[in-house]
């Protein structure tokens, strides 16, 4: 093992550390079948490809991010150099553009950096937008910081006032430099929308965008693109059940990766390396092998592929190689596959709300460490609603598992958490009969 560590030169950092992980790791209580699972992950990897000279660090935080969370706030300062670094706030999202502000500069400070509100928000009372936009002192305060974060609150804002007609402002191209010279970029909910190159801009109804309810300039539109072209991310993700609009959307354009943050959770992305942060985890979506029917007339999806990965857990976007926290590793590995494999779970259980909240990743969960091979459940407008097209339209979700479906389970936390890889998922639009139910007459 010390031999393949030190024979990892022409690999990433990432892969070295997981070799590093099992050589000085692993416990006698874990299982052979633990050692041969990370062993089959780590060579996997390929050779990394440099992050582009001068890349940062990207926070995408899934929103409702309390003040209380060190782990997030403190990583946040620690990428941008730690104690002293200076960070420019945008609450151009923000409702309430001054409080908001002044909030996340408390938490910033608490941590020991140098924060400082800049005054560009439509909402800001008393503020000429536009001569700030341009304005050479604070454009120099930008582009001479360590960070930039943006507030939650209505990602159009932040679009429309940075990026108006797709046009980068010269405080937009401030916030570039930032990130170009390895600065940090954080953004929670709405600030978390606008970094991939494609947003929601106001989709609240989940069902409406898998019914094909995705118009340009109303619930979808342009991002800043912080993370690329390749990336696709949402945020509130699975308090809100928005599995059912990122597929649309992804499939829609072209994206092959997608990225759901939970609340109060963080994914860390500085080039192809991901780590997760925070109080849960991310939804890992990818499409490369997926497929769909145009004959159905409504949104399908077969053979997406879905990995499930928990607070604490690293991945590598180009690599798909999976490293899981510490307490994973000294839990319990859960492979299918495996000829000891003992299942927790011995039910089959049928979800009546697919979109509902954490129903998908805990469906996952359960799934995985059960004997079955799949797990369905359906999402559909149980009430007739006078706004809704396409009343009787819902979908089927089908979980199953595959190839390389496996993952790690840990009760080191206080609850049930699992990491889980490479389950797939089907979804089918199906017709629901009304009455849905009916009550049970009495006997005469």
């Amino acid at each position: 093992m010390q031999w393949l560590i030190k024979n990892m030169s022409g690999y990433s950092v990432f892969a070295r550390s997981i070799y590093s992980n099992l050589a000085g790791g692993l416990s006698a209580k874990r299982s052979a079948v633990g050692l041969s699972l990370l062993v089959g992950l780590a060579f996997s990897c390929a050779p990394a490809v440099a992050a582009t000279p001068g890349q940062g660090a990207v926070f995408v935080i899934g929103g409702a991010l309390k003040y209380d969370n060190q782990e997030v706030w403190k990583r946040i300062v620690d990428e941008a150099g730690g104690p002293g670094a200076r960070f420019a706030v945008f609450a151009t999202a923000a409702a309430n553009p001054d409080r908001s502000a002044v909030q996340i500069i408390a938490a910033l400070n608490a941590q020991g950096a140098k924060a400082e509100a800049i005054p560009v928000a439509p909402r800001l009372k008393g503020v000429d937008l536009q001569a700030n936009l341009k304005d050479p002192d604070l454009l120099a305060k930008v582009a001479s910081a360590q960070g930039v974060f943006f507030s939650g609150g209505a990602q159009e804002l932040i679009v429309d006032t940075l990026q108006p007609g797709g046009e980068k402002t010269e405080m937009l191209k401030a916030i570039w430099a930032v990130y170009q010279r390895g600065g940090v970029l954080a953004g929670t909910s709405a600030g978390a929308a606008i970094m991939s190159s494609t947003m929601f801009r106001d989709a609240q109804d989940t069902l409406q965008v898998m019914k094909g309810q995705m118009r340009r300039g109303k619930e979808v539109d342009r991002g800043l693109g912080f993370v690329g072209t390749r990336l696709f991310v949402d945020q509130h993700f699975l308090k809100r059940g928005r599995i059912g609009r990122l597929l649309p959307l992804m499939q829609a354009e072209g994206y092959q990766l997608g990225l759901g943050v939970e609340e109060n959770s963080a994914a860390l992305l500085r080039g192809d390396d991901l780590q997760v942060l925070g109080a849960k985890g991310v939804l890992l979506v990818d499409l490369s092998q997926a497929s769909s029917d145009a004959r159905l007339g409504a949104f399908n999806i077969r053979n997406a592929q879905l990995s499930y990965l928990d607070r604490g857990d690293s991945h590598n976007l180009k690599t798909a190689v999976t490293l899981p926290s510490e307490s994973k590793r000294a839990g319990h590995v859960i492979d299918p596959a495996a000829k000891d494999f003992k299942p927790y779970h011995h039910k089959q259980a049928f979800y009546l709300d697919m979109l509902g909240d954490t129903t998908i990743v805990n469906a996952m969960g359960q799934l995985l460490d059960s004997p079955y091979p799949e797990a369905l459940g359906v999402a559909f407008n149980g009430l007739h609603a006078a706004d809704d097209a396409q009343p009787d339209l819902g979908f089927e979700f089908r979980l199953y598992k595959g190839e390389g479906s496996r993952g790690w389970y840990s009760g080191a936390m206080g609850g049930e958490d699992y990491t889980v890889l490479r389950l797939r998922l089907d979804v089918q639009p199906i017709l629901i009969n009304r009455p849905f139910y009916k009550p049970l007459a009495a006997k005469p």
